[in-house]
């Protein structure tokens, strides 16, 4: 690599990787979430991503590029964790609220990637790249944002809720002993 271009180029075959990534990704977390305002924002995301996808192919042409993917760990790491989550919290409230922090984890890697490729965008006159890289970014940002409506409207009283409920049995369960 030499210059500011070939390293936009170079970061948007690892976000285009990221991006298809998520694409296979999506379908698990919105199967898995409970509560069904979260299972549709990720239903709706999934078309989005779907979206990004194209809309990165775009970004390629109009750079003269040929949309290739660069393997995106850090997205392999994310994806992984939320694997990890899913297995860990299954069947219990705080389940929607871990999918929420894994979710959100993921936008924010994005966020960061995609204002740095506006930016580089910007510099280097790629108009065309950077209208739809603004794009792009506009839609992760209001991915975050609902997720985070999701997560103080319902999802993190119920965890706990769940959480209180737990304490007031196991307390609850010592002192029925005693009485008997």
């Amino acid at each position: 690599m030499n210059g500011l271009r070939d390293l936009l180029v170079d970061e948007l075959r690892d976000i285009y990787d990221a991006e298809r990534q998520l694409v296979q990704a999506l379908p698990k977390l919105a199967e898995a979430a409970e509560n069904q305002e979260l299972r549709r924002a990720f239903e709706e995301h999934l078309q989005e991503t779907e979206g990004h996808v194209d809309k990165l192919a775009k970004v390629f042409r109009a750079l003269s590029e040929e949309p290739q993917t660069k393997v995106c760990k850090a997205m392999q790491g994310l994806v992984e964790e939320g694997e990890t989550i899913l297995s860990e919290h299954a069947g219990t409230a705080t389940l929607d609220a871990a999918l929420i922090a894994a979710a959100q984890k993921v936008e924010h890697y994005e966020i960061a990637s995609y204002g740095c490729l506006c930016q580089w965008a910007e510099t280097l006159e790629e108009d065309e790249a950077l209208e739809l890289l603004q794009e792009i970014l506009g839609e992760e940002e209001a991915a975050d944002e609902n997720l985070t409506e999701i997560a103080e409207g319902v999802v993190n009283q119920e965890a706990l809720d769940e959480a209180s409920d737990e304490e007031g049995e196991s307390e609850a369960a010592p002192r029925k002993l005693e009485a008997d």
